[in-house]
């Protein structure tokens, strides 16, 4: 277990509410969660901080003393807490940038939204120029244009060089901010430490739709990440946001903020950028934004199949960040064990590892309960990881173990970790749409992206997107590092197992 190293307090005034989805054990002292999911054992001076956060709940608190701001502080480094502050109403010191590339209708209804406020507008060469020249005359906006189509990344560019505001806005042409947006994601910069924050993304379908994907698409959109605010970083629940709207602090881009050489994944890779600095991206679905999405099943397909083809790209850019699974060796031989029909190895194997996560927890309290929870979980979370591999970037593996699932164990097993967390999410979602459908179109939606991941990994000679990081079971513990005592009222240390 290792001492988190101090850091700078939260800013005075900030209120912070405790992630919903912690847990919380040991009377506190212990906590799973965060982004990256971890084991937090907090010392007893962040105790009664802890407990006024968890009274306040949603709403959150503004600590008032300086051990109560350096808690805040690890907190919302962690993912284990996030800032809350007030709507505050504008006028705000953003300016919004517009890639552009045809479609006048949709920059029309977009230019439209975004009225009252500074706007440039980039034509990415779009082949008839004159109606998208037309919308931006009609709002206001600032036009320039590329001679020739250069993708979203330099539109971008383009359009930020030209930026003096504080603050840049980047918002697609197919897309319209509701009323109120800026006055939610502007208060998320009262904490320095945020570089970026996004709204939710949400598909431009009626409340009871009655084409099919547009009744998949308001109950899974590829853009909309849920309802939950989360830190954004690899390897959390929110690993990206994209760009289709996305705030950002200007002096933290420079002049060339998006790799332009990344036709799609230009996104995800300037949100990691900015995490590698220790810079915060936040995902903030108060505010929203609605997204005209594509609901053609030609046109469906080939977007979920451009998603995939960033892959290659993205992985030689952020090596062992696009691995499709990170299964524990420990849970692999249990699964092991489990499909070729051996139980009692498969319990004995679980049992090995509670054990040995107990012996590395010495000293936490509830260990015991805490090793078994974590494994159980570990398990599962595994077992669904590797079933959606299976659908997605292991695509012709996992059509094989379907195909083969009447005559194989092993087959059946992965059919199920295929298809059960499919079945679940259903479950939950309680989409317009009978099981059979949803079943049928949720992994349609995982073959295209993975075929989309093949296709990039054979054009870029790269088996990266490809290959899992098998994580060796239980490493060697880390030697504890001892807070300086100046700061060693910070009151909370982390372990990830």
């Amino acid at each position: 277990m290792s001492v988190n190293a101090p850091s700078s307090p939260a800013p005075s005034g900030l209120p912070v509410a405790l992630d919903r989805g912690l847990v919380f054990r040991a009377g506190g002292r212990v906590v799973t969660g965060g982004a990256p999911w971890a084991v937090a054992l907090f010392k007893e001076a962040a105790l009664p901080h802890l407990a006024a956060l968890r009274r306040a709940g949603r709403t959150g608190l503004s600590p008032g003393t300086t051990v109560g701001r350096v808690l805040a502080r690890q907190l919302l480094d962690r993912g284990l807490a996030h800032p809350v502050p007030a709507p505050r109403p504008g006028p705000h010191p953003v300016t919004v940038v517009v890639p552009a590339f045809g479609r006048p209708a949709e920059l029309d209804r977009c230019l439209a939204s975004l009225r009252g406020l500074p706007v440039i507008v980039v034509d990415d060469g779009s082949p008839d120029p004159a109606p998208v020249r037309a919308a931006a005359e009609a709002h206001g906006a600032r036009l320039v244009r590329h001679a020739v189509n250069r993708g979203p990344a330099a539109a971008r560019n383009t359009g930020l060089a030209l930026v003096r505001s504080p603050l840049v806005a980047f918002v697609d042409s197919d897309c319209r901010p509701e009323d109120g947006w800026l006055d939610i994601l502007v208060p998320s910069f009262d904490d320095p430490k945020v570089a970026a924050v996004a709204p939710r993304i949400v598909p431009a379908v009626p409340l009871r739709p009655t084409g099919l994907l547009a009744r998949y698409e308001a109950a899974r959109s590829a853009l909309d990440l849920g309802q939950g605010q989360a830190l954004v970083r690899p390897g959390a629940r929110v690993g990206f946001v994209p760009t289709a709207t996305l705030l950002v602090r200007r002096d933290m881009l420079g002049d060339g903020a998006f790799d332009e050489d990344l036709r799609l994944g230009e996104d995800v890779d300037l949100v990691w950028r900015l995490h590698d600095r220790g810079l915060h991206v936040r995902y903030q679905p108060r505010a929203r934004v609605v997204h005209t999405p594509r609901l053609g099943p030609r046109d469906w397909a080939r977007r979920r199949h451009e998603y995939g083809t960033s892959a290659a790209p993205l992985a030689d850019r952020h090596p062992g960040r696009l691995a499709p699974a990170r299964p524990s060796a420990w849970n692999l031989l249990t699964l092991a064990c489990v499909a070729g029909g051996h139980p009692r190895s498969a319990v004995l194997s679980t049992l090995l590892a509670t054990a040995l996560l107990r012996h590395r927890l010495k000293g936490t309290p509830g260990a015991t309960g805490l090793s078994a929870s974590v494994v159980g979980q570990g398990l599962a979370a595994d077992t669904a990881t590797l079933g959606l591999a299976l659908r997605r970037e292991w695509w012709p593996l996992g059509l094989l173990c379907l195909g083969a699932a009447h005559r194989s164990r092993a087959a059946r097993l992965a059919s199920a970790a295929m298809l059960a967390p499919v079945v679940a999410e259903w479950a939950m979602r309680g989409p317009a749409l009978d099981l059979g459908r949803w079943t049928a179109l949720r992994c349609l939606d995982d073959l295209a992206y993975g075929t989309g991941v093949t296709a990039s990994a054979w054009r870029h000679r790269s088996l990266a997107p490809l290959l899992p990081n098998v994580r060796l079971p239980f490493p060697h513990r880390p030697t504890a590092r001892r807070t300086p005592p100046a700061r060693r009222h910070n009151g909370q240390e982390t372990s990830s197992t």
